[in-house]
């Protein structure tokens, strides 16, 4: 999951080019990329996705700028930071993180899917039941998720059939009974994960 993008994830910040062509503002904090190390974040944005969608996907820097235009309607981003994975998502999915980053509502208008098929970093993760949590507590389930996809429908109850802990084998909801809850896909092994404080 995207989880942790660090204490001003809910700030607001640059708008993406990208996600305004489908009229979303996101604010992603700056990562350890260098300026000009277009093609480096490239590679890393395109981590996320699957190989048949690589070609045609629009990556965005991390300040907005496009680095290579697609034609796909997916949008792939390097690492925001380093305790935070690459991401590649529709349409759906760029009104989604625009609504979570600034902590307004969001319903979903169609199915919506994402990959992070790069996985969390070991540092990162996110809590399964608080959408805001940052660090993880002896309470707020915690995960690591390995390499994943993430879909999002319209009608939230759709989800209440499925697990809603990731300690399962399979998918299960994140965030739920909040404007967030979204599946998480797991589509391989997790690595370690992050030691809870007592």
């Amino acid at each position: 999951m995207f989880g942790m993008f660090g204490a001003n994830r809910f700030a607001e910040g640059p708008a993406r080019r990208a996600a305004l062509a489908a009229g979303v503002a996101l604010a992603l904090p700056t990562a350890a990329f260098a300026q000009d190390d277009s093609a480096a974040m490239i590679e890393a944005a395109l981590s996320a996705a699957l190989p048949q969608l690589r070609d045609g996907a629009t990556v965005s820097d991390l300040e907005g700028n496009v680095l290579r235009e697609g034609d796909n309607g997916y949008t792939c981003f390097p690492p925001p930071s380093e305790i935070a994975g690459a991401m590649c998502m529709d349409g759906e999915w760029l009104r989604w993180m625009d609504a979570w980053m600034n902590g307004t509502p969001f319903t979903a208008n169609s199915v919506g899917i994402a990959y992070m098929l790069a996985g969390d970093s070991p540092q990162g993760g996110a809590s399964n039941i608080d959408p805001a949590a940052q660090e993880p507590t002896a309470d707020n389930d915690w995960v690591v998720e390995g390499p994943h996809l993430m879909v999002i429908v319209p009608n939230a109850e759709d989800l209440a059939s499925l697990p809603k802990t990731p300690q399962v084998a399979g998918p299960y909801v994140m965030w739920a009974d909040t404007p967030y809850a979204h599946v998480m896909v797991p589509v391989d092994a997790r690595g370690p994960q992050r030691e809870v404080p007592e």
